[in-house]
C-alpha cells in the first residue's frame, strides 16, 4: 500500500512543471555611463564589474550613478583595551536612469564584515583590503540582482 502512494506521490511533484527561471535571461541592458562619488576603490571594482556584466547589444540604455562610503569601527578591544577586531560596513546607494523613457529608481545596498588585526601592520592592511574586496563583489551581485529585477519589472 506505501508502495503505490510513494510512485504517486513522486510522480505528481515531479510532473508539476516548474521550470527554473535563469538569471542570464534578465541581462537585457546596456550601461552607456556610470557616475561614482565616493571611495575611489571600492567605485573602481564596482565600475568594473557593473560595466562587465552589462550587454551592448541590447535596447535598454541606463546610466547608473553610485554613491559609496565605507564606515570602520571598533568591533572588539582585549583585557589591555587594545584594538582585537575591526568592522568594516560598505554601503552603496544607487541612482539608476532608463534613457529610453526616462524613468527612474533608487535603491541601496549595503554588506557589513569584519576582520582579525595582526601582529603586523602590513598584515592587517592586507586584511582589511581583502575583506574590502570580498564586501565590494558581494555588494556588486546584489546590486546587478536588484537591476536585473527593476529593469524587467519596467
Amino acid at each position: 500500500m506505501k508502495k503505490p502512494i510513494a510512485i504517486l506521490l513522486s510522480l505528481i511533484i515531479t510532473g508539476c512543471g516548474f521550470k527554473v527561471v535563469q538569471n542570464s535571461n534578465f541581462n537585457n541592458f546596456s550601461i552607456s555611463n556610470i557616475i561614482a562619488e565616493g571611495d575611489k576603490r571600492i567605485n573602481f571594482s564596482l565600475k568594473n564589474k557593473l560595466s562587465s556584466a552589462s550587454t551592448e547589444s541590447e535596447k535598454k540604455l541606463v546610466q547608473i550613478s553610485l554613491k559609496t562610503s565605507k564606515d570602520k569601527q571598533v568591533k572588539e578591544r582585549n583585557i589591555k583595551n587594545e584594538i582585537t577586531k575591526y568592522q568594516i560596513k560598505i554601503t552603496v546607494n544607487v541612482t539608476c536612469t532608463e534613457i529610453s523613457n526616462g524613468s527612474e529608481f533608487e535603491f541601496s545596498k549595503s554588506k557589513t564584515g569584519d576582520y582579525s588585526v595582526s601582529n603586523q601592520y602590513s598584515r592587517t592592511l592586507s586584511n582589511e583590503k581583502k575583506l574590502v574586496e570580498l564586501l565590494t563583489d558581494n555588494v556588486a551581485d546584489q546590486i546587478l540582482n536588484e537591476l536585473k529585477t527593476k529593469l524587467n519589472a519596467l
